[in-house]
């Protein structure tokens, strides 16, 4: 699974024309001008940031400006923490941890759901309110003043965040269609 979500997001960055590289290493992200960190998975598998010491190298070219985008698991790795892994920490560049679907929906939430776009949303200028992405996730980040939209499933929970050179979202922009085409060029204009 996790090889058919890079060869998609591969075959998107590829269709938009921007050069992008896969790494581990954080000297990489030092000559890097943009940072896309996407994630599918548990919240424990963020330990790997911690081993490779890629952790520090994000927080590090985060707090100088580089522009960050989070995916999944990556935008949910921008909050203090999950309750799937308590033990792992975030980032905490968002207040907030995220939590688990209520048992009164099927979790986990796969599929198609709309957007509530805040006005004023750099990374989702020029979405339609109530356009499409799509979703996979059983864990949700809570909507705080920098959500920069927003969806409902049992509750609503924020589908997108934002501040200065910090984005995340919780859908998936590579299997979003021509909405998430046009999200991650955004990104890639920045």
């Amino acid at each position: 699974m996790a090889d058919n979500i890079q060869e998609i997001f591969w075959k998107a960055f590829d269709y938009l024309g921007p050069d992008a590289v896969v790494t581990n290493e954080s000297h990489t992200l030092n000559v890097a001008d943009k940072i896309v960190l996407p994630g599918v998975g548990h919240f424990s598998s963020l330990r790997a940031l911690n081993r490779s010491g890629l952790r520090e190298a994000l927080l590090r070219d985060t707090s100088l400006g580089k522009p960050f985008l989070g995916i999944c698991l990556g935008m949910q790795w921008l909050f203090e923490g999950s309750e799937e892994c308590s033990e792992v920490a975030g980032s905490g560049f968002f207040n907030g941890r995220c939590r688990r679907f209520p048992p009164s929906v099927k979790s986990p939430h796969v599929g198609w759901n709309s957007l509530t776009v805040q006005e004023g949303s750099r990374l989702l200028r020029g979405i339609a309110q109530d356009s499409f992405v799509y979703y996979t996730h059983s864990f949700y980040a809570p909507v705080l003043a920098t959500t920069s939209a927003a969806t409902q499933y049992g509750l609503r929970f924020t589908a997108a965040v934002e501040r200065q050179n910090i984005f995340g979202v919780q859908f998936h922009p590579e299997k979003s269609g021509d909405v998430g085409l046009a999200i991650l060029k955004t990104f890639c204009e920045v």
